[in-house]
């Protein structure tokens, strides 16, 4: 890892009050770079004051939405990096309220953009995307030139998002790179409900004693990052200027159905049980079924391969809320 590139380096985070920017963040700080958070804090969508707690007195707060143009011109001028995190998650939001994904995940990528093109043009980012943009897979494991598919209204919007920054990387040289993200999870994810992942629900349920439910047979295969893994591979993402225009899948090897991962969770949480529920029509509609992502090109491109096992990242996991949870719900 070519951490010390980072030392004394300004970063902006947007969503970095939320889940992964935070992560993102207390890592950065304490390799001794100069970093503003840009977050909403809009309740729905994950930003949480406490996730930075450790370095609050070392990080720099905005409270702004990245719809606001005015904002991002003042906010990006003068960065050396940009980890563009920010957008609305919930898949189901994206179907209920289609203009508003629209608005966060393609109309304000534009306008990051723009600012950028402006105000910083020398800029580098590193644009957050999703597993989501690839549908229902014709086959797995899946890898970056899969057809892209998306069965939901925020595939569609993470799709454009991706592809301004590959336009204006192309036609403006604005450095940009893209990182399809698989399931993150870990400390500091939003746990109250199911919009950001549904491991987050389920750690809530399982510690407060209710039941895991699992809808359909629980058959369907994921892969799982933990954190601290998708947080490597951000920053290997932005210290060089080969990943400018490219577009790498994260994933992992220890792909386990939905049953599988309950049962992990259970074991790991040493109580706890699982049912199963038929799916809900909304969200039968858009699932995607098995998913397994191959991340061999940046594993030769970049060296990124997972660290650490689902089974270790539950652990740590379960931990940070058995002792945190009062922050979290």
């Amino acid at each position: 890892m070519t951490e010390s590139i980072y030392s004394q380096k300004k970063v902006l985070i947007t969503g970095g009050l939320g889940f992964i920017g935070s992560n993102l963040a207390i890592r950065l700080v304490d390799l001794g770079a100069k970093v503003t958070l840009v977050d909403s804090l809009i309740p729905q969508y994950g930003g949480n004051l406490w996730n930075i707690e450790p370095i609050k007195d070392r990080v720099k707060v905005n409270i702004s939405d990245v719809r606001d143009e005015h904002s991002m011109k003042y906010l990006v001028d003068g960065q050396d990096f940009l980890f563009n995190l920010a957008g609305q998650t919930s898949h189901i939001d994206s179907m209920e309220d289609p203009g508003t994904d629209l608005e966060i995940n393609a109309v304000a990528q534009l306008k990051i953009l723009e600012a950028c093109r402006h105000y910083n043009p020398q800029i580098k980012l590193v644009f957050a995307s999703t597993r989501q943009i690839y549908g229902k897979p014709i086959s797995i494991p899946v890898d970056e030139s899969h057809p892209l598919r998306p069965v939901d209204v925020n595939g569609i919007n993470k799709m454009a998002g991706e592809q301004y920054h590959l336009v204006y990387n192309q036609v403006y040289g604005i450095r940009s790179s893209i990182l399809r993200l698989t399931n993150t999870y870990g400390p500091r994810m939003r746990v109250k409900d199911a919009r950001q992942t549904f491991l987050g629900i389920w750690i809530r349920r399982i510690i407060e004693g209710n039941p895991i439910t699992i809808y359909g047979d629980g058959s369907q295969l994921r892969d799982f990052n933990y954190v601290d893994d998708v947080v490597d591979a951000l920053m290997l993402a932005a210290a060089t200027d080969k990943t400018n225009g490219q577009i790498y899948n994260l994933g992992a090897a220890d792909t386990l159905s939905l049953t599988d991962t309950a049962k992990l969770l259970v074991d790991l949480n040493q109580s706890g049980q699982y049912e199963y529920i038929p799916f809900p029509e909304n969200r039968k509609a858009i699932d995607i079924g098995d998913y397994s992502g191959n991340y061999s090109k940046i594993k030769q491109e970049l060296g990124w391969q997972p660290r650490i096992s689902l089974e270790e990242g539950l652990k740590r996991t379960l931990s940070f809320y058995q002792t945190n949870y009062p922050h979290y719900w």
